[in-house]
């Protein structure tokens, strides 16, 4: 299963103020996990940043001035996401921006079911507390140290852990954790000490050791077929 780990960055709070997307940061996810294939777009928007973005990504325009327009991008990004659901935070946000750059263009809008809100997951998950990025990554102990400023690639590295905590972590649906597999090795090194009638787990008797030495009747039968075989290989020097 693909997914695409994905964030943006953006010279504004709206699209419909004319904001545009300045950034790109997404991952390939294969079953929940980062398979190493990334990419990551700056791009000029043609117009100002404003003083608050630029204090939250920490881009300027100066910077963004010989970086491609979205167009000349367009035909990659689309190429790499594909038709596979994007893993996104507070996915309203991003997805409005790429649909307004879309539309600039001409091109079919990305509907909003190839979504997965990772925001919606985290409010749902843990009612009234703080979902924002970083505070999920200090939930699920994810080392965020070198998010000094927002970016769309680390954000999207981020994020892709987070995803996964919100799954139930990498092995999700699997109630077997460290307390309950050592309680179970406990349980067979009892068994194997002392397996008679009387052991128990959790209350259920053990069936005794049921005796595997041959009945004299087989050792017979066995003789006779041996006696069978004609130059048998274990006979020779």
């Amino acid at each position: 299963m693909r997914e695409i780990a994905l964030d943006t960055e953006t010279t504004g709070i709206s699209p419909r103020d004319g904001h545009r997307i300045i950034e790109i940061g997404a991952l390939e996810l294969m079953h929940h996990l980062p398979t190493g294939r990334k990419l990551h777009l700056y791009i000029n928007p043609e117009r100002d940043i404003d003083e608050g973005a630029v204090a939250v990504h920490g881009m300027t325009s100066e910077f963004l001035a010989d970086k491609p327009v979205f167009a000349d991008i367009v035909d990659e990004f689309l190429a790499f996401i594909g038709d596979d659901p994007l893993v996104i935070h507070n996915a309203s946000f991003d997805m409005s921006f790429i649909n307004a750059e879309l539309k600039r263009l001409n091109r079919p809008v990305l509907p909003m079911s190839q979504s997965i809100d990772t925001l919606m997951m985290a409010r749902k998950k843990f009612p009234g507390a703080q979902a924002n990025l970083d505070a999920l990554c200090r939930r699920f102990e994810i080392d965020n140290t070198h998010r000094d400023l927002h970016g769309a690639l680390i954000d999207a590295d981020l994020l892709a852990g987070v995803y996964v905590e919100l799954l139930g972590g990498r092995q999700p649906g699997l109630l077997l954790d460290t307390a309950s597999q050592n309680q179970t090795d406990a349980k067979i090194t009892s068994i194997g000490a002392d397996f008679s009638p009387k052991s128990e787990i959790d209350g259920t008797n053990i069936r005794p050791i049921r005796a595997h030495a041959p009945t004299a009747d087989e050792l017979e039968a066995h003789a006779s077929f041996v006696a069978g075989i004609k130059d048998p290989i274990w006979l020779h020097d």
